[in-house]
């Protein structure tokens, strides 16, 4: 798990623990033998996921190869059940193999599940009522997962392939390690406010209002009131950063932040500083040409508060993520 120190624009991330669909690995794990290997989750993201692979199918004693699952609807009920044999019923297994990980997936800070899949579709998944299926499932293991965690930051392979997801998954993953290292700690009340003060530029990115909402809840904070406000804050943060931040919202932080330079600034340089945000908010160009820029006018005229704040670099440079934005 990253540590927790004053945000720098040069920050060196740690590693952060996080579980995955064992196939997503090239692991032979498959009904058939095969595996789903995916080439950026191990190359790119491996570089920084610590990954905890898991295949609760095979946890549960299926074979390898072995008969397909689906699920099924039986009256209001959903089954999980062999796809040539029906009296093949494995949904308790599945289910109960999810409880039995909770001594593992408390120590994670992210998961990475197989999309379309009875047991690990994190959402989507067929649903057969006799032999008319609807994409409204979710595999039983990965609804055990969420029901347990439902904080902990979790997505598809699909998925990623979406750039906007992608960035709100990896910056969802760095955040969501901050936060169980800062409760691991027994921080108090001091701790949280520093925190928010950390992530709200972040917030703000994808929601003015909770964000105030946020903000609110933190000035009512006590060392007396910290496990309670824990619980209402979490849930609060994982609903703002849910979806992904717009390009409007990010203009208005950007905005925000340039208002720390404009003291130090002169003429051409605040010029060249509005257009390039202008220029971003017109979708000409990407996220990260507006940020490089207000980072060298903060190299050489330092804040404070931008300098812990996470808005600026909330996950590796080296992942790009921002490039496309």
């Amino acid at each position: 798990m990253s540590s927790l120190p004053s945000q720098s624009n040069d920050e060196i991330f740690s590693k952060v623990s996080v579980g995955i669909s064992s196939c997503l690995l090239g692991e032979r794990v498959r009904f058939d033998g095969g595996h789903k290997n995916n080439a950026y989750i191990v190359k790119t993201l491996g570089e920084f996921f610590e990954f905890k692979q898991f295949c609760p199918e095979v946890a549960i004693g299926l074979g390898i190869p072995r008969e397909t699952i689906r699920l099924v609807l039986r009256g209001d009920e959903t089954r999980c059940v062999g796809t040539k044999n029906p009296e093949l019923d494995v949904t308790e297994k599945l289910l109960d193999i999810g409880e039995a990980q909770s001594h593992w997936l408390a120590e994670l800070s992210g998961y990475i599940f197989k999309k379309d899949s009875p047991s690990c579709g994190m959402e989507r998944v067929k649903v057969y009522r006799g032999e008319m299926p609807e994409r409204k499932g979710v595999g039983l293991y990965a609804s055990v997962v969420k029901k347990n965690f439902p904080h902990l930051p979790v997505e598809e392979e699909g998925r990623l392939g979406d750039a906007h997801l992608r960035e709100n998954f990896v910056k969802r993953v760095y955040i969501y390690d901050r936060w169980r290292l800062l409760e691991n700690s027994n921080a108090k009340a001091k701790g949280y406010v520093e925190f928010h003060a950390q992530h709200k530029l972040i917030y703000m990115s994808h929601s003015q209002s909770k964000t105030r909402e946020l903000g609110q809840l933190v000035a009512k904070i006590s060392d007396a009131t910290v496990e309670s406000f824990k619980k209402d804050y979490i849930a609060l943060v994982t609903n703002i950063l849910a979806k992904p931040a717009t390009r409007k919202n990010h203009v208005n932080v950007l905005q925000h932040i340039q208002g720390y330079l404009k003291r130090e600034l002169d003429k051409d340089d605040k010029k060249e500083l509005n257009e390039t945000i202008e220029q971003y908010r017109l979708g000409l160009l990407p996220l990260i040409v507006p940020i490089t820029i207000l980072k060298h006018h903060f190299r050489k005229c330092p804040s404070e508060y931008i300098e812990n704040s996470y808005y600026m670099q909330p996950h590796p440079s080296e992942l790009m993520l921002r490039n496309v934005l």
